[in-house]
């Protein structure tokens, strides 16, 4: 609910992620990963509303500055760090560079300045993941034959899970500035920045959800545990014996070798002081972005067989053991291909142009020092079109691709090659996860898990079928947004004696054009037929939102070392991109005739609308020495949560390869309202002209209107760092921590994040005038990031990444 903003207006969106490409969780916040901190001049944050801040940011705004030409204090500046990082879970070192030059003439009527970066991150991530619960029904064959399990939720998928990443970033930012008078100041900005974002996820798994099929399928041997925690049963740990020619285990392996993501924006920036009583701020410009994904090479492995299986949970702050038996887990001899999925040519393409005008009167009228009022316009498109889902192929000697023939064992016609052969798996023989892979997270499960290369299933998917006549065209993937705003506001800012503040009002109209893709009759009008996901139709839905919106800030001096300050208003913030337009992410049912889950959009979502309360003190009692207290209450009168929708989709997976339409209840995004209160605290302390301590909390009471926990709230979030500074040395070590909070559905589950807390360490050294040495180091305490379902004995996943060291040289002159 807190808006971040660059230069006071936003930037395109793109995620190199292919979930987060076209997926619901896409934000309207600029996002870190394609912004460097190089480019950071300073940072303002509002942790209350005014009227003449851009709207959007509920809870807060956060506006990053970059530097301006004319702002530097020689007439040539050159600036150059040159870095690299150690990531110790990869055990990889990558470079690290960046680099400025600024000129200004002696008149300091002409300034540029040109900023270029390059950097690369290697990344690993090792975790257990459990993609989902389900539960045995009350009256299914396995309840009525062992009572204590109707009801229990036994975990759908668990697995091994490891994460490569190679990431990219390279870019820069030209500005130039003519100032030909004091009155007059012209800013222009050129931005770009694009990360190549290579990954390869591999999750070797067992299968509940296919061998325990909501009661229907096997039944646990005797000694199972079912646990109960507020009513909530569990099925916790249980062994089920071999049964030829049951699949006890699947193995998913994608590789994503050209993902990655580019930003650019291009703004203009002028300031006209048209008297001593009024000026005016302009600005406009435009932002484009692409999250691109244009190819997954997968293969979906059948492991397990016959093998029968077993798993016991250990809550969420370990990994929980599992086995599928006797299997060889470095080996894939006995393992076959179930399918080969993946959406192809993923572009999502997101652009926002924008325009405003700011005015200033000053007023000295009593009270009344000046008078602001302004007016905005943005329009944002964001699209992904033309998707294909790629599925087995056949493939004849010109390597052209045939239709299926389900009637021979490797779903082929005689004569073409047929990627569920045996003969025609990848070549080249195969790898093993990592030596130490899961060390952090416990003991007990599949570690030494056997994987090809990403080259080797890029070669292997040359037997996939990717056409491009639209026969597989995954409808359910695509969407396109068009967002219309206007704005007008006016402030009136005051100042007396010991007291200043400001009152005012914005108003705001939001139009949402939202087209989304519906199954269809293949006769209906417009309906388009030519998709083996059935036929399907194109809806516009309009929407257009009024929000007027008042504020009010005081702040008062008690005394010379005493501020007090109080905050009223009325705040809205738009849905997120994703959960206004987005695809449909479908999880097939395990077994033939189940009900499937997902996820989708909602364009009929209202904005978050919220009435804010705040109120702070602050006792600056030594120089560089505060306390400070406050406290706040939102009242989110339109808030979003998750409600849920039945649709049917035509789907192609291991249990329907021909096709079937199967039903599924997908998450979808509702409006909802809900009530968030706390308090927060500060204080920092010098223990004497160079050591000194810092430290804020933050409580937060957060409840939906069903009184159930809202999305991303944590109870207690705190903050604690010493710190060492003098001419030639700093040093700073902190601890950072957030309590449990609710994540939001999954696969058809409830998840929330466990507490978590990182350590980070910093130190610098001033050579001399020219010349910097810096080191930083993140997550020292080697951080797990820890997630459960309805409570602790329903765990979802728990990851670990390592610690990262930076080491950085820096030169000025």
């Amino acid at each position: 609910l807190t808006q971040t903003l660059i230069n006071g207006h936003n930037m395109a969106a793109g995620d190199w992620f292919v979930l987060n490409q076209s997926g619901a969780g896409v934000g309207r916040s600029i996002s870190y990963t394609l912004l460097p901190s190089e480019l950071v001049g300073r940072i303002e944050v509002n942790k209350t509303s005014q009227a003449s801040l851009v709207e959007g940011g509920v809870a807060g705004s956060i506006n990053v500055i970059t530097r301006k030409p004319l702002e530097f204090k020689n007439q040539l500046t050159a600036e150059a760090a040159l870095g690299m990082v150690y990531a110790d879970l990869p055990r990889k070192t990558d470079p690290q560079m960046s680099a400025l030059v600024n000129w200004k003439n002696d008149e300091k009527t002409l300034g540029l300045m040109v900023q270029a970066f390059s950097e690369k991150r290697s990344l690993r991530r090792d975790g257990q993941e459990i993609l989902g619960y389900e539960q045995i029904a009350a009256g299914s064959t396995m309840a009525k034959s062992n009572p204590d399990l109707a009801g229990a939720y036994y975990p759908g998928l668990m697995g091994s899970a490891l994460f490569e990443q190679t990431r990219k970033r390279t870019g820069g930012l030209v500005s130039l500035q003519i100032k030909p008078s004091k009155e007059f100041d012209l800013t222009l900005n050129g931005f770009s920045s694009k990360l190549d974002a290579a990954n390869y996820n591999r999750n070797y798994m067992l299968w509940g959800s296919h061998f325990i099929n909501k009661g229907e399928g096997q039944t646990p041997d005797a000694g199972y545990t079912v646990s109960t925690v507020n009513g909530v049963k569990t099925l916790t740990a249980a062994n089920f014996k071999p049964v030829a020619g049951t699949t006890y285990g699947v193995y998913d392996q994608i590789s994503r070798p050209d993902s990655g993501s580019e930003v650019n924006f291009f703004s203009a920036e002028s300031t006209w002081k048209v008297n001593p009583s009024l000026k005016f701020n302009a600005q406009l410009g435009t932002s484009k972005a692409t999250g691109q994904t244009p190819t997954q090479d997968v293969a979906e492995w059948n492991i397990g067989v016959g093998t029968g299986a077993g798993y016991r949970i250990n809550g969420v702050d370990k990994a929980a053991n599992w086995n599928l038996g006797n299997t060889n887990y470095a080996s894939n001899s006995k393992d076959t291909l179930g399918w080969i999925f993946g959406d192809q040519q993923t572009y999502v393409h997101d652009k926002e142009s924008w325009a405003k005008l700011d005015g200033e009167f000053v007023v000295d009228q009593g009270a009344f020092t000046s008078v602001k009022f302004g007016v905005r316009s943005t329009t944002h498109d964001r699209s992904n079109n033309n998707v294909n889902n790629q599925s087995p192929g056949c493939k004849d000697a010109s390597g052209a691709n045939k239709p299926w023939d389900w009637s021979q064992a490797n779903w082929c016609p005689v004569g073409t090659q047929s990627p569920n052969d045996p003969k025609n798996y990848p070549a080249g023989g195969i790898m093993t996860y990592p030596s130490d892979f899961g060390a952090g997270l416990g003991s007990g499960f599949p570690a030494n898990v056997w994987y090809y290369t990403p080259a080797q299933l890029a070669q292997y998917d040359k037997l996939a079928n990717r056409p491009t006549d639209g026969s597989r065209r995954n409808w359910g993937s695509e969407f396109s947004l068009n967002e219309k705003v206007n704005a007008f506001y006016v402030q009136a800012n005051l100042e007396g004696e010991g007291w200043s503040g400001n009152f005012g009002v914005r108003t705001v109209q939001t139009k949402e054009s939202v087209t989304l893709p519906f199954a269809a009759d293949p006769k209906a009008p417009g309906a388009i037929t030519t998709s083996a996901f059935g036929p399907f139709v194109f809806q516009t839905i309009d929407n257009t939102h009024n929000d007027v919106l008042p504020s009010a800030n005081l702040r008062f001096d008690v005394n010379k070392d005493v501020v007090a300050r109080f905050a009223v208003s009325k705040t809205m913030t738009r849905p997120d991109f994703g959960a206004l337009a987005s695809s449909i992410s479908l999880s097939p049912p395990a077994v033939t005739g189940g009900v499937g889950s997902g996820s989708g959009a909602n364009p009929d979502l209202k904005p978050i609308r919220s009435n804010n309360f705040d109120a702070s003190l602050e006792y600056y009692y030594a120089p560089r020495a505060l306390i400070s207290g406050g406290v706040y209450f939102m009242d989110l009168t339109s808030y979003v949560g998750i409600g849920k929708v039945n649709r049917s989709y035509m789907t192609y997976s291991a249990t329907t390869p021909q096709g079937a339409m199967v039903p599924y209840v997908l998450n979808v995004p509702t409006n909802t309202s809900a009530k968030v209160k706390g308090f927060e605290l500060a204080f920092e302390q010098p223990l004497n002209n160079n050591f000194g301590v810092a430290a804020n909390y933050t409580y937060a009471d957060a409840k939906d209107a069903k009184d159930e926990a809202v999305v991303g709230a944590s109870k207690n979030t705190y903050n604690l760092s010493t710190y060492y500074e003098d001419e030639t040395f700093n040093a700073r070590l902190s601890y950072s921590y957030r309590s449990a909070f609710y994540s939001g559905l999954d696969r058809e589950t409830a998840f929330s994040q466990a507490a978590t807390g990182a350590v980070s360490a910093s130190l610098g050294y001033k050579i001399n005038e020219h010349l910097a040495l810096s080191f930083d180091a993140h997550n020292l305490n080697n951080p797990k990031l820890k997630y459960f379902a309805l409570n602790e004995n329903q765990p979802r996943s728990i990851y670990q990444s390592g610690r990262q060291y930076y080491l950085t040289l820096r030169a000025k002159m």
